[in-house]
């Protein structure tokens, strides 16, 4: 199977990876999991990081073709919106995204102006639904446990998996929060495992486990089934689920979760401004 070019973006304040993925016949490409940058401090947005991947679209005169969204991200800040209007492209995202909008919808009390039917993106992937990258056959993979809405996207010979799966010295991805099930990641990452052992996989973050010294974010589906500290071939769905869950009451939430969950929500649109012009972002009490 033909493989795409894969151009990374590493953001070292959220430990999130970006990817250009591109098409080497037609140059047409697709951009996957953008930064917004987010100072909670301050209050204030800069665009630093997205600008990354717009520069390297125009220097490689790269046609965009999809804004990709593995999930309602919970530690970072979508950056998608700004870059779609700098270089175009169709922004997507899972179908059950419906889902996370209804339940956080409630927990921000986001009212009626807020729509729950996923019209904030312009297309809602379903399960196994096939598309292309110029002439790179894709395919969307419906990968929940995380986050009801979590999609994998296989192009070519690679997979970007957000964050259902780590690097094999890390593990997996937490189930904790609204909507989150261990049971149903375990089942999510065998899905991903059954594709050939070569694939390569592609994953949102890194977060230097002890004893390593450098970031990595691309591993093989061949290397996550023999290695995977949490999840590597023989290890069964009951233990995943013991151990997943005894680890995830130890963790505390994520620093950026309540501010991203808001604006990602809405395809990465800020909260409507009020009648002074400014966009607030709510800080919900004793709510997750």
């Amino acid at each position: 199977m033909a493989g795409p070019q894969v151009q990374s973006f590493f953001d070292t304040n959220t430990n999130t990876v970006s990817y250009v993925v591109t098409d080497p016949d037609t140059r047409h490409c697709a951009v996957v999991d953008s930064v917004l940058d987010y100072d909670p401090a301050a209050g204030r947005t800069r665009y630093d990081s997205a600008q990354r991947l717009v520069d390297y679209v125009r220097e490689h005169d790269l046609t965009v073709e999809w804004l990709l969204e593995t999930h309602v991200h919970a530690d970072h800040l979508s950056a998608a919106p700004w870059i779609q209007e700098q270089v175009g492209g169709k922004l997507a995202i899972g179908s059950h995204i419906r889902t996370v909008q209804d339940t956080f919808g409630k927990i921000f009390n986001a009212g009626s102006e807020f729509a729950r039917d996923g019209g904030q993106f312009d297309h809602l992937f379903e399960d196994g639904e096939h598309y292309r990258v110029g002439n790179l056959e894709a395919v969307a993979l419906h990968t929940p446990g995380h986050t009801p809405a979590c999609m994998s996207h296989r192009i070519g010979d690679a997979v970007f998996v957000g964050d259902t799966l780590f690097m094999p010295d890390y593990g997996t991805a937490r189930c904790d929060f609204p909507g989150g099930d261990a049971r149903t990641l375990y089942q999510s990452v065998r899905k991903l495992l059954e594709l050939p052992g070569s694939t390569r996989m592609f994953l949102c973050h890194d977060y230097l486990p002890e004893g390593r010294e450098q970031y990595h974010w691309e591993t093989t589906v061949e290397e996550q089934r023999r290695a995977n500290i949490h999840v590597h071939d023989g290890v069964s769905e009951d233990q995943f689920v013991a151990m997943r869950e005894s680890r995830d009451a130890g963790l505390g939430m994520p620093r950026l979760i309540l501010p991203s969950v808001q604006v990602n929500m809405r395809a990465g649109h800020l909260p409507p401004a009020e009648d002074n012009g400014v966009h607030y972002l709510k800080i919900p009490l004793n709510s997750i």
